[in-house]
């Protein structure tokens, strides 16, 4: 179901929602967590549809705060939709289109709405403050999640994110590396344990998420890391191999092919891999499993991809 509410405000959305779980039935109760996402009116479909595919995993109330960039100027005015039942999933979904001065206080546009006594989690899928902790929607939430590969400049977008990291912060660069890790982590608890003596991480020039990988494998190996990031063939997009050179030989893990991966190491078949590119649903129901601040990217943002940058080996061509 679907209540659309023109020119109105939060007070009179909270009583509307108020009246339809009188009239519905349709209640909060169970609710984990509220969920604000920022966005513009033509990316919020996107946008709900992943929390509503993330909610069966997390039931949750969704606050959209849709802004068009340019009409904070003149004359307040918020137009709101209510989403319950079949049309949000697991959710309840109200979507907020404030202008003028109402899309200049979003702070106070989402406070009335927030659920009691539930964690705040507010995503940017698209364009995000340099300092998402300090910003009006940031500073109610708990985590606060942003697209470093939806920004104009994705590698300069990982330099902002680490000058100004702040416990809590998350990245979808650093959720789409999920697969690759746990794949090359398995790949180095085999036999023979021999030290890694170089890293090789290849992708394209717009995937922050190979920057991070290299950053991750340096940290964590301390071997010697290049990161070459340029226009691939086929304009393949995001992470397209890593090599791992040890004594025994090189361990190459390369995805030539959308989807699949092949696996080669010395003395073994080659084996083929399952390494998809995460949908934005997948991401986000990730990153809502846990509500507490992602200790290992906070270390990868601020410490990995310095080590990265004073070792002068990482390769932008």
């Amino acid at each position: 179901m679907i209540v659309d509410l023109p020119d109105t405000t939060t007070s009179q959305v909270s009583k509307t929602l108020v009246k339809i779980r009188e009239d519905g039935g349709v209640v909060a109760l169970g609710r984990v967590l509220t969920l604000v996402i920022a966005t513009t009116p033509d990316a919020e479909e996107e946008a709900i549809e992943a929390a509503n595919d993330a909610s069966r995993e997390h039931p949750m109330r969704v606050i959209v705060v849709s802004t068009e960039p340019g009409t904070e100027q003149g004359e307040a005015r918020l137009d709101a939709e209510i989403r319950v039942g079949g049309d949000a999933g697991a959710s309840e979904v109200i979507v907020l289109r404030a202008r003028g001065d109402a899309a200049l206080d979003q702070e106070s546009l989402v406070m009335g709405l927030l659920l009691p006594d539930a964690p705040v989690v507010t995503w940017w899928p698209g364009i995000a403050p340099d300092v998402p902790g300090t910003s009006p929607l940031g500073r109610i939430a708990s985590r606060r999640i942003t697209d470093a590969s939806a920004q104009p400049d994705p590698q300069a977008a990982l330099l902002t994110l680490e000058q100004h990291y702040t416990p809590g912060d998350a990245d979808f660069a650093w959720t789409r590396l999920t697969l690759w890790r746990a794949q090359l982590a398995a790949v180095l608890d085999q036999p023979p344990y021999e030290p890694v003596t170089a890293v090789r991480v290849t992708g394209s020039i717009d995937s922050p998420s190979t920057t991070l990988l290299a950053a991750w494998l340096q940290e964590q190996l301390g071997a010697k890391t290049t990161c070459i990031l340029a226009g691939l063939e086929h304009g393949s997009r995001g992470i397209h191999g890593v090599e791992l050179e040890r004594a025994s030989g090189v361990i190459e893990l390369v995805r030539d092919v959308p989807g699949v991966a092949t696996l080669r190491q010395p003395g073994q078949p080659l084996h083929d891999v399952a390494l998809p590119r995460r949908s934005l649903r997948d991401c986000l129901a990730d990153e809502l499993r846990r509500l507490d601040p992602d200790e290992l990217y906070g270390e990868v943002i601020t410490s990995g991809l310095r080590l990265l940058r004073e070792r002068d080996e990482g390769v932008h061509v």
